[in-house]
């Protein structure tokens, strides 16, 4: 039964899951900046060096390993796939970036 003192008469156990999943959601934004600044200077760095934006080889293990890590975690391991499809692609599309850059 909703309780009556809880905002907009939302149960308590609710506003408190949700108020968990509104920290694991600014956690997660906060890591996907940490990790796409390192990517934009793995992108820089491959484009000093004249190396491809994409490289499929490690694109392939880190989806294994991913998938590994997504199964232990209790997560569906497509899903987890899926994810980090997404945000490889936005990855490659900054590296491709920066590569236009650097040869302009």
């Amino acid at each position: 039964m909703p309780d009556a003192d809880a905002p907009g008469g939302v149960p308590p156990e609710l506003v408190r899951l949700r108020g968990s999943i509104d920290n694991i959601d600014a956690a997660l934004v906060h890591l996907l900046a940490e990790r796409f600044k390192c990517t934009q200077q793995v992108g820089r760095l491959k484009a000093e060096l004249g190396l491809p934006p994409s490289d499929p080889a490690r694109e392939a293990v880190q989806i294994a390993r991913l998938r590994a890590l997504a199964e232990e975690a209790g997560l569906d391991p497509v899903f987890a796939e899926k994810f980090l499809a997404f945000i490889v692609a936005e990855v490659i599309r900054h590296h491709e970036d920066i590569a236009g850059s650097t040869r302009s």
